[in-house]
């Protein structure tokens, strides 16, 4: 219709069609210039465009390229910021990844990490309007809302106590889903039937933790509770948790054992953690007596016990209890709390689940990417005396030499006399070097290289708790920092760690090479430019890093640390130690992403 009244010359399409194309290049042009030159979109392209060349995973050369620039001290600016999208990233957790994978078991809810050659690397900036957090023990009842925007947990659980907004904090009243007035009364009524006072009970165990109040409740009893949760829709719990200062790590019961060794805790507390203990023959039942040592107590709050609708539930949760020879204390409305035997359970015996007793070619502390298994841990497959009530009570048991060190040769005089070495050495960090331990500026440390969890003994006056990572590749020396009332996981260096940026403000490395290097070689399995990287994405704005190793190493170290943005100085070490390790320490500068970004 719109044709009629033109001239036939002013008809031909082909000739229409050209001009339009050319037109619109033309403006479409003109218009990219303005937005390029004149808004931050410009920028951000800009920055996205150097981004995709520093990240680009389809040509691994470029990265490796970057890398070896990187270790040479040949790369004179810094590693570049990541998309400001990525202040909250867990590379081993990420939701577009790992939505792709089966639901059977909550594979998909476990850790699933990238190729090394798929990791963008980059480091994680801060949140707009981040501060330095709130020092403990003020943060555990408050943080700054501006560290974790994050209102949906507030929003759903505030009626619950878990945490509520106030002006420009988060604050934290101690509730939780089955315990809304407040985690005291609760463990209160715990502690009628549970030893929770005196030191008989020292490491626990909260599953699927929501904020950790819980956790953090038991700190003032003596009792270091390490919490979990996985990454999950209410956004961010652990992280929270950590902020706030409590043990807490990103784990999820799904197809593997949990990262930690057989008979690590005394007390393990589920509260209404929707773990389907009887589920596939029983088998996180089976993985939750694994971990738990024998004497030590288990307690389940919230469904199925005695939960509307779930008779069943509860009816087999009670079978598998007195399948495995758990002694029943008590039932105090919904709450079940159960003591497992000091000795082997009553396995081989008849039980409708099919349990039967792992054979003893099955190392039940074994337990990196280790796929659950369907059997029952005897205590006879553990080298030494674990009960409950046997191992010596806290804080005896911190400087007892337990029968696990016997895992490495002459383990028991290793032991004493790197219990000796790491007390001198942290005389030596604070006195000399001055660095912040001790001090309110920190609370929570790593120690990423922890053998025999020597270095955390000695912080043990101080107002901290310390991550004992001991690597997956080496001696499985877990067990003794369990036995000596102190906490950790097992980890591979060479993958990220589980957990949310920001959430350590002091990271301890003796011996940073051994973690990449391949056990007895001298080739690498990764590199330490991913490593410090990673480091990075861990460590707090103004947080602290000491690093031990041979002086080559850490030439190498202080290259890179100057790429990520560290203030590095390098130190000898204290006087009476033998050996030729030079100490690192750096400070992580506290910058911000720019509107480049």
């Amino acid at each position: 219709m719109g044709h009629l009244n033109l001239p036939a010359s002013k008809r031909n399409p082909r000739q229409w069609k050209l001009l339009d194309i050319i037109t619109a290049i033309f403006f479409g042009l003109v218009l990219l210039f303005f937005l390029l030159v004149f808004t931050p979109l410009g920028d951000s392209m800009a920055a996205s465009g150097r981004q995709a060349l520093l990240l680009s995973t389809s040509d691994p050369r470029q990265r490796h390229r970057l890398v070896s620039l990187v270790e040479l001290g040949h790369h004179h600016k810094p590693i570049e910021a990541c998309p400001a999208n990525s202040v909250d990233h867990m590379p081993c957790e990420d939701p577009r990844r790992n939505s792709q994978l089966s639901r059977e078991m909550n594979l998909y809810r476990e850790r699933h990490c990238p190729l090394p050659d798929e990791m963008p690397l980059c480091l994680i900036p801060p949140p707009p309007g981040y501060k330095i957090p709130v020092q403990w023990p003020e943060s555990l009842h408050k943080i700054w809302h501006s560290n974790m925007p994050h209102n949906k947990i507030a929003d759903r659980k505030g009626h619950q106590g878990w945490m509520k907004e106030q002006g420009p904090h988060f604050i934290f009243p101690g509730g939780g889903t089955m315990f809304p007035d407040g985690a005291a009364p609760y463990i209160e009524k715990l502690g009628q039937y549970i030893p929770l006072t005196g030191g008989t009970l020292r490491t626990a165990l909260d599953m699927g933790c929501g904020v950790a109040s819980f956790g953090g409740s038991l700190l003032s009893e003596g009792i270091l509770a390490l919490s979990f949760a996985p990454r999950d829709s209410h956004k961010a719990q652990i992280q929270f948790a950590l902020e706030r200062g409590i043990p807490a790590f990103v784990l999820m019961l799904g197809t593997r054992r949990l990262p930690f060794p057989a008979f690590a805790f005394d007390f393990i507390h589920c509260s209404r953690c929707l773990i389907p203990f009887t589920a596939y023959n029983a088998t996180y039942f089976i993985e939750v007596d694994r971990l738990l040592r024998p004497g030590g107590y288990l307690v389940i709050s919230g469904p199925p016990v005695q939960w509307p609708k779930q008779d069943k539930e509860w009816a087999d949760l009670q079978a598998v209890a007195r399948a495995l020879c758990y002694e029943l204390i008590a039932v105090d409305g919904n709450t079940v709390i159960w003591k497992k035997p000091d000795g082997d359970s009553c396995l081989p015996n008849q039980n409708e689940f099919g349990l039967e007793s792992c054979d003893e070619s099955n190392d039940p502390s074994n337990a990196w990417y280790f796929k659950l298994r369907r059997c029952v841990t005897s205590t006879s497959s553990v080298n030494g005396e674990h009960p409950v009530g046997i191992i010596p009570k806290w804080p005896d048991r911190l400087t007892r030499a337990p029968s696990r060190a016997l895992v490495v040769k002459n383990g028991i005089d290793l032991f004493r006399a790197d219990t000796r070495r790491w007390t001198r050495r942290v005389a030596y960090y604070k006195n000399t070097l001055n660095l912040k331990l001790g001090s309110p500026a920190v609370r929570n440390v790593m120690d990423m290289n922890a053998f025999f969890g020597g270095f955390a003994a000695a912080l043990v006056s101080d107002p901290v708790w310390v991550m004992n990572v001991v690597p997956a590749r080496k001696p499985l020396t877990l067990g003794v920092i369990y036995d000596r009332g102190l906490i950790g996981v097992y980890h591979d260096w060479c993958e990220p760690f589980s957990t949310y940026p920001r959430t350590y403000d002091f990271i301890h490395v003796a011996g940073i090479e051994s973690l990449i290097k391949l056990p007895g070689s001298s080739k690498s399995r990764c590199n330490l430019v991913d490593l410090m990287v990673e480091m990075d994405r861990m460590l707090r704005p103004e947080g602290t890093v000491v690093i031990r190793d041979s002086p080559e190493v850490i030439d190498k170290v202080a290259r890179i640390a100057h790429a990520v943005r560290w203030t590095a100085t390098i130190n000898d070490k204290e006087p009476e130690s033998h050996g030729r390790e030079k100490i690192l320490v750096a400070t992580k500068t506290f910058w911000k992403l720019t509107s480049s970004h």
